[in-house]
């Protein structure tokens, strides 16, 4: 039996999927403004090892992981350089992958960059 501490009962839970056979797992990934640093790093091994987890007992597990890839830093370095949000982004995020890949993680299936979902987000 698996069980979490809630903070919204304050209390340690059984877990329990809304689907008996698939776990859906969303992750906020890094906010990509320039390279992972260790809590990018160990928030993301502790994501792997829980899904790792579901998979060995047994359940289809869904991973999504944001990718921020706009905040106010990124707008302001991107335009000191130059260069476009994704020009500036795109080497934060390949860095990332290869840490990911370092590290022996598991990617997720899913792996949306925000800049590419701001009018759902609006």
């Amino acid at each position: 039996m698996l069980r979490f501490h809630n903070t919204l009962s304050n209390r340690l839970e059984e877990f329990r999927p809304l689907d008996a056979n698939h776990v859906r797992m969303y992750y906020c990934g890094p906010t990509v403004y320039n390279f992972a640093h260790i809590g990018n790093l160990r928030s993301n091994l502790f994501v792997d090892i829980l899904r790792r987890y579901l998979k060995y007992k047994g359940f289809q597990v869904t991973h999504v992981m944001n990718l921020t890839d706009v905040d106010d830093r990124i707008i302001v370095f991107a335009q000191e350089r130059g260069l476009t949000i994704d020009e500036y982004t795109a080497p934060y995020i390949d860095a990332f992958w290869e840490d990911v890949d370092t590290l022996g993680c598991e990617r997720p299936e899913i792996a949306p960059r925000a800049t590419r979902h701001i009018a759902e987000m609006e």
